[in-house]
């Protein structure tokens, strides 16, 4: 799915200049689909997104509204907060996988997009850490590690991390007696 046309990415931006260059910057790669407004973002939404990336600041429905609706409606497609503003601790419930602070450039974007679609091959756990750790790094690269919030973050991401750890424990013993099927001469 990474890197093919199959891949579809939903670009959202109330700038319709900024929202037509990430189509511009994606499209020889991936499908895009634009919207310059919430409730076109979410009107253009269905089960073949793959990736969302939302500005978090528009003036008819906020990326986190959009956000809501999305996750509301029962998709799972991988969402990049793709904004100007800086972020603060109330990121820390939302439920996205990644946080990028405009400017962005164009290899940002399409890195960022592939790194999407590689996470959505994990499962939950693996893709709920990736999406935690994200959220501490946009806060620390804020300066916005004084609070409860984000000691709390801190502590959930730990506590994922030694699951996941865990979990590919278990999994590299058990493959390591796993009999791989060889050539029969």
């Amino acid at each position: 799915m990474t890197g093919t046309p199959e891949a579809t990415v939903l670009a959202v931006d109330d700038e319709p200049d900024l929202a037509e260059l990430y189509r511009v910057y994606l499209d020889p790669v991936y499908d895009v689909r634009i919207a310059t407004g919430g409730e076109e973002a979410v009107d253009a939404m269905d089960d073949a997104v793959d990736v969302v990336l939302l500005d978090r600041r528009m003036p008819d429905m906020s990326g986190h509204d959009v956000l809501d609706a999305i996750r509301g409606e029962g998709y799972d497609a991988r969402v990049a907060m793709l904004t100007a503003v800086e972020p603060d601790v109330d990121i820390v419930e939302m439920p996205f996988d990644d946080y990028k602070t405009k400017p962005v450039t164009k290899e940002d974007l399409l890195t960022l997009v592939e790194v999407l679609l590689h996470r959505a091959a994990f499962d939950e756990r693996s893709q709920e850490f990736f999406a935690l750790a994200s959220k501490k790094a946009a806060l620390e690269a804020a300066g916005t590690t004084n609070s409860e919030e984000y000691e709390e973050l801190v502590d959930r991401l730990e506590s994922v991390r030694l699951e996941v750890d865990d979990t590919l424990d278990r999994l590299s013993a058990r493959d390591a007696f796993v009999e791989v099927p060889g050539e029969v001469p």
